[in-house]
């Protein structure tokens, strides 16, 4: 039997009825066997400040613990002015700081979101990728889930109900999962 492998689920949008947390919910209903997704509200964080980092918050703290717990995390992001939403940059510094303290160095990742416009969260994903490089998160590169027109993917509920869509999110965190297990793999070797 494989080792259970965890997965933290962050999502970057607080509304409660956006499609990013249809998403969300999707991939919590699509992990592979041997897998779980937990998610962490990241609402009620307050504003990173470098003045509070030696004493973080206790939100910023369970933030910190659970990322570390985690085997691998899965982001979901909409995308706000060209690139992510200000809450979850501010989830991101909290959790990379103090300097030389950071919960995501070496975290395997995966990263998907949601969008009415057409070409899904494409830039917003593509400057989260960006800062994987300074935190040493690890992506899965393949697939990439960029969910456009995404009114006509989920219902009045909320809930992910495109076929296709949800096959790709399937692999996304097979994906996901496979190389988690990689790099833990490569860790003990």
């Amino acid at each position: 039997m494989a080792q259970q492998i965890s997965i933290l689920g962050l999502c970057g949008s607080l509304r409660t009825a956006s499609y990013n947390r249809g998403a969300l919910r999707a991939a919590t209903e699509l992990m592979p066997p041997d897998s779980t997704l937990e998610v962490f509200e990241i609402a009620g964080l307050p504003g990173f400040s470098q003045d509070d980092e030696q004493d973080p918050p206790q939100l910023v703290v369970e933030l910190k613990r659970a990322i570390r717990a985690a085997d691998g995390i899965l982001f979901v992001t909409p995308e706000y002015n060209y690139s992510v939403p200000g809450v979850l940059k501010n989830a991101i510094d909290w959790a990379s700081r103090p300097y030389g303290d950071s919960a995501w160095a070496g975290k395997p990742a995966a990263v998907m979101g949601a969008s009415i416009g057409a070409i899904g969260t494409a830039r917003a994903q593509y400057h989260l990728r960006q800062m994987f490089v300074f935190l040493d998160v690890h992506p899965v590169n393949q697939p990439e889930v960029m969910i456009g027109k995404a009114s006509e993917r989920f219902d009045e509920q909320g809930n992910l109900t495109d076929a296709k869509t949800r096959e790709l999110i399937r692999k996304l965190l097979e994906a996901l999962v496979a190389w988690t297990r990689r790099l833990k793999a490569s860790e003990r070797g």
